[in-house]
Formats: C-alpha cells, structure tokens, sequence
C-alpha cells in the first residue's frame, strides 16, 4: 500500500516541480524512478532491494518453491505487478495516453502547417529512422531489426517535452511554430513507425521476411485501422445522437477505448497500440460536439497515468541495464544522433524555405525526445527480452539515454544557444487580443496587415471560427485556464488588448498575464461607469476615454472599417483628438509613425510630442473629408 501511494505522490510532485522550475515532466519522473530503483538498490537499501519494486518476486528455496515461515505461512516476496501484469498495465496506460495523441491530430492542421513542417515528419524522420537504425547497428553491433526499432522510438519528441522548453524563449512566430507542430504531428507517426517495426519482428521471429511474416504484420495493420476506425465512428455517433448520458461520456469512452485495445489484440497480437491511436485521430477529425471536453478529461488522466508509469518503468530498470551504457559507444552514439543526424534531417527538411541559416540551427539544435519514446520502448524491450530476442536488453536502455540526454541538454542550453545564434526576440512585438467579436477581428486583421503578429483568444468557438475565415490566428480558450502559459505560439508576445464584453473578464486578463504577455502594454476597454466618470479612467484605459465595449461595437455595427488621415505635427494631431472626442462615429486607435510603427492610443495616452512628416492616425468610424472638419472647427 505504502508503495502504491508513494508512487502516486512522487509523481504528483514531480509533475509540480516540472511546473515550477519549467522543465519537462519526464525528466523529474525517470530520475525519481532511477532513484527509487537501481540507485536505491545499489547504494541507498541495506538489504540490496529497491525502494519501489514494480515486479512481484516470490521468495523461493534453491528447489524453485515457495519458502515458508516458522510459522508455516507463505513468506511473500516484494513487488507490485505480479507475472506480466506490469506489462499488461504499461500496455493500457500507454494505449490511453496515445489515443489522446491521436486526438489532437487534425487533417486541417496537416494542411496548414506549410511544407517544412510535412517535410520533418516525413523527410525527416526518414533520415532519422534510417540513420540512426545504420548507427545503432555498426555501433553496438545490434541485429538490423533491433537497431531499426531504436531508430523507429527515437523518431518522436513530442509536445510534452517541446513546450515546457520554448515556454520562455522569445522566438519568431515561424520557429517556434516548427518546433511546436513537428513536436505534435510527429507524435503519433512516430509511435505507429515503432509499432510497425515491432510488429515484424515479432512476426519474424526466426524465419526473418518471409512470406508468413508479411502476412501476419499485414494482419495487425488490417485488424488495427479496421478496429480503430469502425469503433470511432459508432462512438462518434452514440456521442452526437446523445446515447451517452453526459456524466457517463468520459467513462465511456475510456471504456471503448480499452475495449478496443483489447480486442485487437485478440483477434491480432500486438495491433491494440496501432487501433487506439487510428481510433484518436478518426475522433479528432470527426463533428464531435463534446471533443474538447473529451480532451480535458483524457488529458488529466494522460497526466496521471505518465506519472505512475514513468517511475515504475525507471524503476524497473537494474544496474546491469544501466551499466551496458557504460562504455564509449553511448557517447558516440548519442553524439550522433544528437549532432549529425538531426541537423541533417533539419536542412534537407528546410531547403528553400524562408528559414535563415541561424534558425535551421537552432530548430536542428532542439530536439528532445519524449514521453512516447521512453514508454514504449520499455514495454517492446521487455517483451522481446521475454521472447529471446538477441539484443533486445539494449532498447530501454538505449531509449532512456536519448530522452534524458536530449532532455537535459535542451533544457539547459536552448535559451543560451537562442541566444549565440542570434534567434532569441529581444523585443516582444506580438499583439494578444482577449476577445474575437467583430471589433477585434476587424483590429487583428488591421494590424496583420500592417506586419504585427496577432493572436485572438476568445472561449465562443463561432467567434473563432470566423475570425480563422479571415486568416487570423485564433485560439479557442478559457482564461481562467493555464492553457494560455502553455502556448508557445504567444512567445513574441509583448501586448494585451482585453476587449470582452465583460468588464470582469477584462480586468482579470490585465490583473493574470500582465506580467506573462504585456510587458511593453496592458490595455483594457473602459467600463461605462469610468465612461461617464473621467476621475475614475484607469491608467490601462485602451482607446478613447469616453467609448465603453457598447459604443465600440455600435460604431463598428455601422462603419465598420478602419481610416487613416496624415498628421502635419503635434498641434494637428492634439486637434484631431479634440474632434474625436466630441464625434462619437470618429474613435482614435493607433499612431503610425513615419517607419509605419504602430503605437497603440490609450486613455492616459492621447498626446503626441514628436511628431513628424509621415505620421498618420488611425481611428475607427466613418470616413470623413478630416482636414476640413477640422478647419471648420478651429473657425
């Protein structure tokens, strides 16, 4: 029991003070596991065992039966899973944490994220597979199969591993969005790549590519896309013809999953991992009203469930294991891999594509592997050790160096090496815009056009919807989430603009993510009592004192485009303030200066001292003859 609980806190507190201290979680939760296990045996037991045992060893005499007590009473040995269990739990865990993988992978996205981003999860990881699958096997001297399964684990990184890393590393827009897609489209290929790989060697066995062989792999590709794609579709159906009732929705389909993990595997060994993650990205590109929901609920066990396997799989592992890496080859291997291989992949990958040479460096720098990795192959290592396979001790072994390896050193170094290669933003320009009504979308198209990297986030999917008709990037989320710190598309962001309908809302953005995304400028739409009360306008006031979110959406309602009008100097520009003031169709936005800068108006901000030829104002509302109404006024 104690190991049990114990297992669950540690991973628990290993995923916060991956939070805090914004590393990947699995670096924490391999070293926990490497502690607990092999290192505890080694150095730390007084009787020589682990603190956490993940496998149950009875004690048996030198005959092979179980030892009694004086009592008469089975002496129990120590550990948790008895006989395959482990195995058949990391099986589930794993099937589960890559049905929600597949979830997230859309066609849309495929389609959107430009051809260097298809070309690393495809061209890329191509030289991966075969590079690293040649090395292995000079190196180590490793059968071609064993080798090619390396190859084939060591293929994904993984958002999980990506995100925590670039979280706070100011990059431009195209880098860290190669980095972040490569990391989740690349996830499940890479894990179905490992899985096929396994499946023929399983198949093979002695007789190697023979025709029984082929016919059986063709037997776990067949059975697990047929599995996983028929039970999507009828779980997709009894989910949208509300079958389900909604308390039951998360646990049911937990359950369908497992099912079908389970029946693939009967029908054809070893296809369950190949059907869930099909199963995932049928549902993830399937009119699902409940998706997101979906996701919350597998993410949240995702995190759970990675929590308590990667201590028993680290646990697991002896120091027999770990000393099989204790010789120059790892060095080589892992220096390969890490700088020869992945640059190459990176290169052939980006050739002709607007990335500068620094940028293919650092995308070729960053490159940890995760979660998926790390778990798969213990459980394939361990059952082709079970199976005889020569070599197959060195695969967990092997994997684990990689990911802590790569884990360690971009976590260490991608910042500084940001910054020696000349990628790292030294100033946030990016525009975060709360809110995806029609006013912020006519702003963020506005501004897009004028060279400023926008985002909107808004939590009303139609909002989002037609802002991304327009071309916009737009985010479906809620603020009271931590979701917005995870993003690291909001890396160059140095500006919030809250323009909600709900004053509630919009204090509470300016109040949370100041500090995170408004470094150069917090702004929020001013309420209508501040409106009607110029004492109590806020120093975050955005635009016009006197146009609360109504009045801005009455004028956008009517005159929905954006104007610009030439400024001659300082005097011009105070007098075109005055007449906004007074025109309730005429609301100042922006300040153009003469390198075509944009400079946001805010409350406490309407006075202009430098200015010079060139400058325009920008403000929304009807389009007027300006220069005119202003002589008249001043008469």
């Amino acid at each position: 029991m104690l190991e049990l609980a114990g297992i669950i806190i540690l991973g628990i507190l290993a995923q916060w003070v991956a939070w805090k201290f914004k590393i990947p979680a699995i670096l924490p939760l391999i070293l926990i596991g490497l502690l607990v296990g092999p290192i505890a045996a080694e150095f730390l037991s007084e009787d020589g065992t682990k603190w956490i045992e993940p496998i149950y060893n009875p004690q048996l005499d030198q005959y092979g039966k179980p030892i009694l007590d004086e009592f008469g009473k089975l002496i129990t040995g120590k550990g948790l899973f008895p006989g395959d269990s482990l195995y058949y739990f990391v099986s589930l865990a794993i099937s589960i944490i890559l049905f929600e993988g597949g979830l997230t992978l859309k066609r849309s996205e495929i389609k959107n994220v430009g051809p260097v981003i298809t070309k690393l999860i495809t061209v890329g990881s191509a030289i991966t597979f075969f590079g690293a699958g040649i090395v292995a096997h000079f190196i180590f001297e490793l059968s071609w199969d064993v080798s090619f399964l390396f190859a084939g684990l060591i293929i994904v990184t993984g958002p999980t591993v990506i995100t925590p890393i670039l979280r706070n590393i100011p990059l431009k827009k195209d880098v860290s969005a190669v980095l972040k897609w490569e990391g989740i489209l690349i996830d499940p290929i890479g894990a179905l790549v490992a899985v096929l790989v396994f499946e023929f060697i399983s198949v093979g066995g002695d007789s190697g590519f023979t025709k029984t062989a082929l016919i059986e792999f063709g037997k776990i590709v067949l059975f697990g896309t047929t599995f996983g794609f028929t039970f999507a579709h009828a779980l997709a159906f009894a989910i949208n013809k509300k079958l389900i009732p909604h308390y039951l929705l998360n646990v049911v389909s937990l359950s369908t999953v497992l099912l079908v993990f389970v029946e693939s595997e009967l029908f054809a060994h070893e296809s369950g991992l190949l059907a869930v993650v099909v199963m995932g990205m049928v549902l993830g590109n399937s009119k699902l009203e409940n998706l997101k929901e979906l996701l919350y609920f597998k993410e949240s066990l995702s995190v759970l469930l990675i929590s308590i396997l990667f201590i028993l799989l680290a646990a697991n592992i002896d120091i027999s294991d770990l000393l099989l890496l204790y010789t120059w080859k790892t060095a080589i291997l892992f220096a390969i891999v890490v700088f020869v291989i992945r640059p190459i992949a990176v290169f052939v990958s980006t050739q002709g594509s607007k990335l500068n040479l620094n940028e293919k460096l650092f995308i070729s720098w960053v490159g940890p592997r995760g979660i998926v990795a790390a778990g798969i192959a213990s459980l394939f290592g361990s059952k082709l050790m079970k199976q005889g396979v020569e070599g197959a001790e060195y695969i967990t072994p092997l994997v684990f160096m990689i990911v802590l390896g790569t884990v360690l050193l971009n976590a260490t170094t991608a910042r500084l090496f940001a910054r020696l290669v000349g990628v790292f933003l030294t100033k946030s320009n990016g525009i975060l815009i709360v809110g995806a009504s029609k006013l912020p979308r006519l702003l963020g198209h506005y501004l897009v056009n004028n060279g400023r990297h926008v985002v909107l986030i808004d939590s009303n999917q139609n909002n989002i919807d037609k802002a991304q008709e327009l071309g916009l990037e737009a985010l479906s989320s809620n603020i009271y989430s931590d979701t917005l710190s995870d993003n690291i598309e909001l890396n160059d962001v140095g500006y919030i603009m809250a323009m909600t309908g709900n004053s509630d809302i919009n204090a509470y953005v300016i109040e949370k993510f100041s500090k995170e995304f408004g470094e150069n400028g917090s702004y929020r739409l001013v309420t209508s009592d501040e409106m009607n009360d110029p004492d109590k306008s806020p120093k975050e006031g955005l635009f016009s004192p006197t146009d609360d979110y109504i009045n801005l959406t009455e004028v956008t309602r009517k005159y929905p485009a954006i104007q610009e009008v030439d400024i001659d100097d300082a005097t011009h520009y105070a007098s075109l303030i005055e007449l906004a003031s007074k025109d309730k169709y005429m609301i100042p936005l922006f300040l153009k200066d003469d390198e075509g800068e944009l400079h946001i108006i805010s409350v406490y901000d309407t006075k202009a001292e430098a200015i010079g030829k060139d400058y325009k104002l920008v403000y929304l509302g009807k389009p007027y003859d300006v220069e005119k109404v202003t002589n008249e006024e001043q008469q």
